[in-house]
C-alpha cells in the first residue's frame, strides 16, 4: 500500500538545520532576488514507457533525491546583506517528505521550446523558499522507433530547475542522472517507498550520527593559512594576476525592450562529432580550446576596429579536485566554480594560412586553460575572487534596494586619473566537455536519451555559449539576450562560429 500524501504539513515538527551563505553562494543570490538572474535549468529530452513517468513514481524519486541533497528542500531567509543562511526543515515522515516533492513538481503539456522559454522569459519560477522545481511535460506524440509490443514507448520532456547559489553545471548533471537511473531503474513503485523511508531515517532520523548536515560552502572547504605574510602574498598575487586580464572588446548593446533571452542550438550527428573530436586530436588539444578559437575567429572576422587590442573569454573552473576538507555531507549539491580567462589576439594575419592560425590560437587557449588549472595559487587566487564577488554583491545589492525605496544617493566621482588597461569579455563560455561521462546510459536502460539544453535566465544584455558532447554529438548553443545587443553584429558572429567550425574542425 503506497503511503498516503493527503496530510497536513502545518502538523509538523520544526526542527530546522541551517547555515550562513558564503561569498560565493551570496554573489549569486543577491542578484537573484528581483527576478531570478542565473537561475538554472537542464531541460532533457527521452523516449520512455508511460509507467516511467507517471506522477507517483516521479514524486517517490523527487523526494528522495531531495532527502539525499537537502539544499534542494532548503529556504533562503535574509536577515542583512550578511546575514543570509539556508534554512532546512527534514521531513518527519515519508509523507512529509512525499507532499514536500509534490507541491515542488509541476505536470505540463509543452514543448521544449515552450519549457525553455516560459522559464527563461516568464514570471520567475523559483524564489526563496523554492529553491528547485521539477516540470515533466508530457504532449501527446505518435509512437517512438523504440516501440515495443509489450511496453510502448513515447517522447518526453523533463526540465530541472535550481536556483544557481545551490550548485554548478557538474551537480546539475549528476543529479539528472542520478534522477533517471532511478526512474528507469528496476525497482517497483513498492521498493522505492522502501527506499526512501530507509534514506530519510538513516540520513534525518534520531539515530543518525551526521555531525554537520548541510553541505559545506565553497570557501570552508580550504583549510587556510593563519600567516599573515602569506596572506599578504596571496594577495599581490592575486592583484597582479587581475591586472594581466587585458581585453579590449565587447558586443554593443542596446536597452530599448525588456530582456528577451533565446538559445539557438544547433548538433553534429555522431559521425561528424567523431571527425571533429578526432581532428582536434590530431592537433593536440581538446573541443573545449577548440571552441575557444572559433569564437576569436569568429569574432576577429567581423571585427574592424581596435584590433590592436586582445579578445578575452571566460569560462568557469571546477574546484572539487582542490579541496583540502573532507565534505560534511556526502551530497554534491554545492557551489565548487571560479572563474579563468582565455586571451587572444584580435586580428588575422592575412600572410599565414587561417586553418594554422585556427589551431594555434586553440593550442595557446589549451595552454591558458591548463596554467590556470594548475596554478599553485588557485586556491588562494579563487578564494580571494569569491570574497571580492561577494563584496560588489552586497554592494550592489544595498544600492538595488535603495534605489526600490527612492532613497538611493549616488556617492561622488572618484577623482581617479589612472589609466587603467582595458580588461572587458567579450563573452563567457560554459563548456561543460563529453557528459556521456557523466549520463550512465546503460543503467537505465528503459529511457532513451536524445536531447539536451541548459542555461539560466539571464539579466539584461546576458550572453552565454554553451559547448557539450551528449549522446553521442557535439552541441553548441548561444544563450543571449535578443534585445539587449546589435541583432545584425549578434546573428553575423553566430554565423561565423558555426562556419568556422564547419570550414575548419571539418576538413
Amino acid at each position: 500500500m503506497l503511503l498516503d500524501v493527503s496530510c497536513s504539513v502545518s502538523d509538523e515538527d520544526e526542527s530546522e538545520v541551517e547555515r550562513q551563505l558564503g561569498n560565493t553562494e551570496l554573489s549569486y543570490f543577491l542578484p537573484s532576488r528581483a527576478s531570478g538572474v542565473n537561475d538554472m535549468y537542464l531541460h532533457l529530452g527521452f523516449v520512455a514507457p508511460e509507467h516511467v513517468v507517471r506522477r507517483a513514481r516521479v514524486r517517490m524519486v523527487w523526494a528522495i533525491l531531495r532527502i539525499r541533497h537537502p539544499l534542494l528542500a532548503s529556504k533562503v531567509v535574509m536577515q542583512g546583506y550578511d546575514d543570509v543562511r539556508f534554512v532546512f526543515t527534514p521531513p518527519q515522515s515519508p509523507e512529509y517528505a512525499l507532499v514536500d516533492a509534490d507541491s515542488n513538481l509541476e505536470y505540463r503539456t509543452s514543448t521544449k521550446d515552450e519549457l525553455i522559454d516560459s522559464y527563461l522569459n516568464g514570471a520567475r519560477t523559483l524564489s526563496n523558499d523554492r529553491l528547485s522545481y521539477l516540470i515533466p511535460s508530457l504532449t501527446p506524440r505518435s509512437m517512438s522507433p523504440f516501440d515495443e509490443c509489450e511496453s510502448p514507448s513515447y517522447n518526453h520532456d523533463i526540465m530541472i530547475c535550481a536556483a544557481h547559489f545551490l550548485g554548478d553545471g557538474m551537480a546539475l548533471h549528476q543529479f539528472a542522472n542520478d534522477l533517471f537511473v532511478l526512474l528507469g531503474g528496476d525497482k517497483t513503485i513498492a521498493e522505492l517507498e522502501a527506499q526512501l523511508k530507509e534514506e530519510l531515517s538513516s540520513r534525518w532520523g534520531a539515530d543518525s550520527t551526521r555531525t554537520a548536515v548541510l553541505p559545506n560552502a565553497l570557501e570552508d572547504n580550504f583549510i587556510v593559512s593563519p600567516s599573515k605574510l602569506r596572506s599578504a602574498a596571496e594577495k599581490i598575487d592575486f592583484q597582479l594576476s587581475q591586472q594581466r586580464l587585458v581585453g579590449g572588446h565587447t558586443f554593443r548593446r542596446q536597452t530599448k525592450q525588456p530582456r528577451r533571452t533565446i538559445v539557438p542550438t544547433i548538433s553534429y550527428d555522431p559521425e561528424r562529432t567523431k571527425n571533429i573530436l578526432k581532428r582536434c586530436k590530431t592537433h593536440g588539444v581538446s573541443i573545449s580550446a577548440a571552441i575557444f578559437a572559433a569564437c576569436n575567429i569568429a569574432w576577429a572576422k567581423m571585427c574592424s576596429e581596435k584590433q590592436e587590442l586582445s579578445m578575452m573569454m571566460y569560462s568557469a573552473l571546477n574546484l572539487r579536485p582542490y579541496f583540502t576538507v573532507k565534505p560534511a555531507n556526502d551530497s554534491y549539491w554545492f557551489l565548487a566554480i571560479s572563474y579563468f580567462n582565455v586571451i587572444l589576439p584580435t586580428f588575422i594575419p592575412q600572410s599565414i594560412d587561417l586553418s594554422s592560425v585556427f589551431w594555434h590560437r586553440a593550442r595557446v587557449a589549451k595552454e591558458q586553460s591548463t596554467q590556470a588549472a594548475k596554478n599553485r595559487m588557485i586556491v588562494s587566487r579563487s578564494l580571494l575572487m569569491a570574497e571580492e564577488r561577494g563584496q560588489r554583491a552586497r554592494l550592489w545589492a544595498k544600492e538595488d534596494d535603495e534605489r526600490e525605496r527612492g532613497t538611493f544617493v549616488p556617492p561622488p566621482p572618484a577623482a581617479d586619473t589612472t589609466l587603467r588597461t582595458p580588461s572587458a569579455a567579450l563573452i563567457g563560455l560554459s563548456l561543460l566537455g563529453n557528459l556521456d561521462g557523466i549520463y550512465k546510459h546503460g543503467t537505465f536502460p528503459a529511457i532513451k536519451l536524445h536531447t539536451l539544453t541548459t542555461g539560466s535566465r539571464q539579466r539584461s544584455g546576458g550572453m552565454l555559449l554553451f559547448g557539450y558532447t551528449f549522446a553521442g554529438k557535439l552541441w553548441v548553443s548561444l544563450g543571449y539576450d535578443v534585445n539587449g545587443f546589435d541583432k545584425v553584429t549578434v546573428e553575423q558572429f553566430w554565423e561565423n562560429m558555426l562556419r568556422t567550425m564547419d570550414e575548419l574542425l571539418l576538413q
